[in-house]
């Protein structure tokens, strides 16, 4: 009997770790892998690393008790164009969603919203493809581009927002655009406090992108 005993512990104690390696909890612990693929903004122009989007991003996760690795996708001056073109080599860090921040020099070169879109639509229809979720944060142009150029590219941003399945962040520098007290001397690139409101902002969106994550297959 005591033999028995003692093989029936072996076997309760062999299920209850299987059953842990299964459980939902231990598949939320392992660390996510959150590419940002963006241009200045992302890449943090004009800042020094530790006030830059990216760093300060990682701290209210972590705060907020994510285990997330940020994937440097930030290339200053890039449009949609050149996202779409690099948007594979980005990838090869193998993330397990993204966070897409392009526009803003599409807007600074006029460039025709239909072209923006195509490329948009090409990054967010590849990212599809590999089952990846993804966080589409919008871009607004500015008004010295006119009245009709601002709504087709406003369009642009809300159309691809309703792509089923995407999340969507209408307007990247919400609250901060046009504030002095929040940009740089450029009047374009947040400074520090400026980041800080923009982490705030869209922390919500990106922490629902990675419960998207540790609810997947």
């Amino acid at each position: 009997m005591a033999s028995s005993y003692g093989l029936g512990r072996r076997w309760a104690k062999m299920a209850l770790c299987i059953a842990m390696l299964l459980s939902p909890e231990i598949a939320q612990a392992r660390t996510i892998k959150l590419l940002v693929f963006g241009d200045s903004l992302a890449a943090g122009y004009g800042l020094a690393a530790p006030d830059a989007f990216q760093a300060q991003l990682a701290l209210a996760l972590k705060a907020d008790g994510f285990d997330v690795q940020i994937l440097d996708g930030g290339v200053s001056g890039d449009t949609t164009a050149g996202g779409k073109s690099r948007l594979d080599w980005a990838l090869g860090d193998k993330p397990d969603a993204v966070l897409v921040e392009l526009g803003g020099n599409d807007a600074l070169r006029g460039t025709d919203p239909a072209e923006m879109d195509a490329n948009l639509t090409a990054i967010l229809d590849r990212l599809d493809t590999l089952h990846l979720p993804a966080l589409l944060s919008g871009m607004e142009a500015p008004p010295n581009l006119g009245a009709a150029y601002q709504q087709q590219f406003h369009a642009v941003f809300a159309r691809l927002g309703q792509r089923p399945g995407l999340l969507f962040d209408p307007f990247f520098l919400d609250g901060v655009a046009g504030d002095p007290a929040l940009n740089q001397a450029d009047h374009i690139h947040p400074n520090p406090t400026g980041v800080k409101k923009v982490v705030a902002r869209i922390k919500p969106a990106v922490e629902a992108l990675l419960r998207e994550v540790r609810s997947g297959p």
